[in-house]
């Protein structure tokens, strides 16, 4: 075996293409560290540099009869090495960017039921407000509210002038206002 150290590259990869396993462990011990240190650069996980090595070499022996070495072994293997690295990033970053739409697809689901759950509750409590109201009050301010109405259409509905519409409405404002709070009287004015 010690004598395939003094072997050149290429009369290893012609022993290599023969099936010679000892040729192969000269190849694989040449170039193992050369191609580590390599591969740190760019990747941080040790294991994941292992793999990549590994990967590498399992795939010379496999391809051992059909490996088309233009150049050199170590080019060769270098070129192989950049490839797995950067496969290696793409799927870390495919996973990486997957995760996140996932996060960030739960996160809002979790805030768009929070916010749905609060805003029913919140238009619960108003709406038993509003039907506390005196009855004319209250079908003038649900006119006005819910159906959109102006207070010209609301008075010429209910037969009233357009001051007792603009009073009624008022009235249940301020009402309204004293009995849910400040918060709440805000959130019915906007919605």
């Amino acid at each position: 075996m010690a004598e395939y150290q003094t072997y050149s590259d290429q009369e290893l990869l012609d022993l290599l293409k023969t099936g010679d396993q000892h040729a192969f462990t000269a190849i694989y011990d040449r170039y193992k560290d050369i191609l580590h240190r390599y591969a740190s650069r760019w990747l941080q996980d040790r294991e994941t540099i292992k793999d990549v090595i590994q990967e590498l070499f399992t795939n010379v022996w496999t391809k051992r009869e059909s490996l088309s070495v233009n150049q050199n072994i170590s080019g060769y293997l270098y070129i192989a090495v950049r490839n797995a690295i950067l496969r290696k990033i793409s799927e870390e970053n495919r996973a990486k960017s997957y995760t996140e739409s996932l996060q960030k697809f739960a996160d809002q689901g979790e805030n768009i039921t929070d916010h749905r759950i609060r805003e029913n509750q919140l238009r619960e409590i108003i709406e038993k407000e509003i039907g506390q109201l005196p009855e004319k009050m209250q079908q003038i301010f649900q006119m006005s509210r819910t159906r959109q109405m102006t207070h010209a259409e609301i008075a010429a509905e209910l037969g009233l002038s357009e001051h007792t519409v603009r009073t009624q409405i008022k009235r249940a404002l301020k009402v309204l206002r004293q009995k849910l709070g400040i918060l709440l009287f805000i959130y019915l004015l906007i919605s």
